[in-house]
């Protein structure tokens, strides 16, 4: 009778054991940025939130969050927010865009290997590829979410395009396309500045390049009516959209965004949306304050990484 309540003891045992290093095992297989100076870029408050947290008003202050936080107000952030050792993996690259135009991007990480993400961001009217690349403009920001994604085996690409028109979301679609088949399978997110929005709305309304799309980040943007009938609305496979907007912007109205939002949320329930609203902040503020580790994480494991 002992031996045989010995015998249950030690199978019960190994049975707890082989679930925990199961799930071990899928908790170090799940694909995450990791942190990277989290407590200086963590939101400094949330005053209000609505839709379950989905949509969230954040506390921001011009004295405290640029002032406070930049050697040189909006040109350069203390040296503390940033870690630069990353540019030892940043280049300028050529590309191919649409009907073979030759176009420059920078990409920052192992462009040999295949990678585990690809986060791209698009700049809007009057900016160029460097913009994305820059360590010291928008409080540190760019910094931060290339040594996530380098330190996560991914790459970060901020490219030149022609236009915002068809001809800049033919140039970003290769540059796209291109990427996908260098790295099978590794998610793809759009961070898309301002009326760079416009490209990112073109390719999410477009089935082919669509299909690689894992995420867009609309910051400081527009939106798009052309969405709500596109097949991620539709029944088909959805792309998780993180809105930042500042209710000071004097570019994009954030009620229109926000209104776009709900009616996103309205005409597909449990749409995978969200929408932080920064305080008082102004039409750059989205791009400054966002919390990348945050928003990409959220959309890999919507993704079911």
């Amino acid at each position: 009778m002992a031996a045989t309540k010995e015998t249950k003891r030690r199978v019960r045992l190994i049975a707890l054991a082989a679930a925990a290093l199961l799930f071990t095992a899928g908790e170090a297989a799940a694909l995450r940025l990791p942190p990277q100076k989290d407590s200086l870029f963590a939101y400094p408050g949330v005053i209000e939130t609505r839709d379950g947290g989905d949509f969230v008003v954040v506390d921001y202050d011009k004295q405290r969050d640029i002032h406070q936080r930049d050697e040189v107000p909006e040109k350069k952030v203390q040296w503390k927010y940033v870690s630069t050792g990353v540019n030892w993996q940043q280049g300028h690259y050529d590309y191919d865009g649409g009907n073979g135009r030759k176009l420059r991007f920078v990409g920052v990480g192992n462009l040999k290997r295949e990678a585990t993400m690809i986060v791209i961001f698009l700049h809007g009217q009057n900016g160029t590829r460097f913009l994305g690349a820059d360590d010291w403009s928008f409080g540190g920001n760019f910094n931060r979410i290339k040594n996530m994604v380098v330190n996560a085996g991914g790459i970060y690409l901020s490219p030149d395009f022609t236009d915002f028109g068809a001809r800049g979301a033919a140039d970003v679609k290769s540059l796209m396309l291109d990427f996908a088949g260098r790295s099978p399978g590794a998610p793809i997110f759009l961070a898309c500045g301002s009326y760079g929005g416009k490209l990112c709305w073109q390719l999410a309304d477009d089935p082919q390049a669509a299909s690689v799309i894992s995420g867009m980040l609309l910051l400081g943007s527009m939106s798009d009516d052309g969405f709500l009938s596109t097949a991620a609305m539709t029944g088909g496979r959805r792309i998780p959209l993180y809105f930042g907007h500042g209710s000071a912007d004097n570019v994009f109205a954030w009620q229109d965004q926000a209104s776009f939002f709900d009616r996103i949320r309205s005409s597909a329930p449990g749409y995978p949306s969200k929408f932080v609203l920064f305080q008082t902040g102004s039409h750059g503020t989205p791009i400054r304050m966002t919390d990348w580790r945050q928003v990409i994480n959220w959309m890999l494991a919507e993704n079911g990484y």
